[in-house]
């Protein structure tokens, strides 16, 4: 080969080389900025679900009721709900009382406790029923008799002379109101179990039933020892 030719050919690799290094060079920039690109949007995307988490789910999330249901189901969760919402007020009244009788406090918390993702549930329950839920009232029983209390209910009245209240006066009200509003809870509950056709409601209205007459019970036991 000539010395003419042999430089000819070892330029066309140079040329070559220097043609292949600079397409590396271009790709691993694109790839870079394409790194860079999906890592800000990856880092973006926390950012944004920190600025605005969703709401925790209370201990019993609002999903809806397995099965069919019927009117005594839907009534059953519009009455129970605000009558629990009432209930779980009259514990936090309660439970704001630094001198009220520790076994209340403890009653009142369990009465809370356990009420308060109830409401959820039914809630849940309305909801995928295509029915609302009913505002709480303390001047009306669920039938829609001011004042019949056959539900148990206490009247707005009754509910500032309880949060006033202090020490063994409070604690008195507190499980007097109570008791006879678990006596109305567990007479709906009843009527669910009889006449409802949901299998989860009538679970809970079951569960309704034991718990809140064995806390009658302790009521009206607490209440003989003020």
């Amino acid at each position: 080969m000539s010395k003419h030719a042999m430089k000819a050919g070892l330029g066309a690799l140079a040329l070559a080389a220097t043609l292949s290094l600079a397409a590396c060079a271009d790709d691993t920039d694109a790839g870079g900025m394409g790194g860079m690109g999906g890592m800000a949007s990856s880092s973006a995307a926390p950012s944004s679900s920190t600025a605005a988490p969703s709401s925790p789910e209370p201990s019993v999330a609002k999903t809806p009721a397995s099965g069919p249901q019927n009117d005594a189901d839907v009534m059953f969760a519009q009455m129970m709900i605000p009558h629990h919402q009432q209930a779980v007020e009259m514990s936090d009244l309660m439970l704001a009382k630094a001198d009220a009788d520790p076994r209340i406090l403890t009653l009142a918390q369990q009465i809370k406790a356990a009420q308060a993702p109830e409401i959820t549930q039914m809630t849940g329950w309305l909801e995928g029923w295509g029915f609302k839920v009913q505002p709480m009232d303390n001047d009306m029983d669920h039938s829609g008799h001011a004042g019949s209390g056959m539900d148990g209910m206490m009247s707005e009245t009754d509910m500032k002379e309880l949060e006033a209240a202090s020490g063994a006066d409070a604690s008195r009200m507190f499980l007097e109101g109570m008791v006879k509003h678990h006596e109305g809870a567990v007479e709906m509950a009843q009527a669910e179990v009889s006449d409802g056709e949901n299998p989860d409601a009538i679970k809970l209205a079951e569960a309704i039933v034991t718990t809140q007459q064995q806390e009658i019970t302790d009521m009206k036991d607490l209440l003989t020892q003020l």
